[in-house]
């Protein structure tokens, strides 16, 4: 069997990734609110090292969702009944995801909350010239 073209494999990969946001709803809110953390970021300057903590905890979350849609779709297909062992992969996978979104948290309220506590704490001060 030929191996797919560089090109095709792309395209199958990003297939793979709008599967994920049109069908699963949690992958959107992470969606949205890494939208929203990016924004911020813009708004507040962040530096390059604050950037690469915010990318790395956004892929990771994003990456996770995708895997845990993955593990979803093939336990319905090996196991479309109710089985014991399918639920627990099923929540294992989606606990895995809670964790990371949890640790994205984290990451989010260290990077962005010492330059939004210093705006907001000098934003009611009057300006010296």
């Amino acid at each position: 069997m030929r191996q797919p073209t560089l090109v095709r494999s792309l395209r199958h990969a990003v297939d793979g990734i709008v599967h994920t946001i049109r069908t699963q709803r949690n992958a959107r809110i992470h969606v949205a609110v890494s939208v929203v953390v990016i924004a911020l970021g813009l708004f507040l300057g962040l530096d390059r090292v604050s950037w690469c903590m915010l990318a790395l905890a956004i892929g990771a979350v994003l990456a996770g969702e995708a895997i845990n849609t993955t593990v979803e779709a093939l336990v319905d297909l090996l196991e479309p009944e109710f089985h014991e062992r399918a639920k627990i992969a099923k929540d294992v996978a989606a606990g895995a995801v809670l964790l990371l979104a949890a640790t994205a948290v984290v990451v989010g309220l260290l990077v962005l909350g010492p330059p939004l506590w210093q705006l907001v704490a000098t934003s009611g001060q009057p300006k010296i010239p």
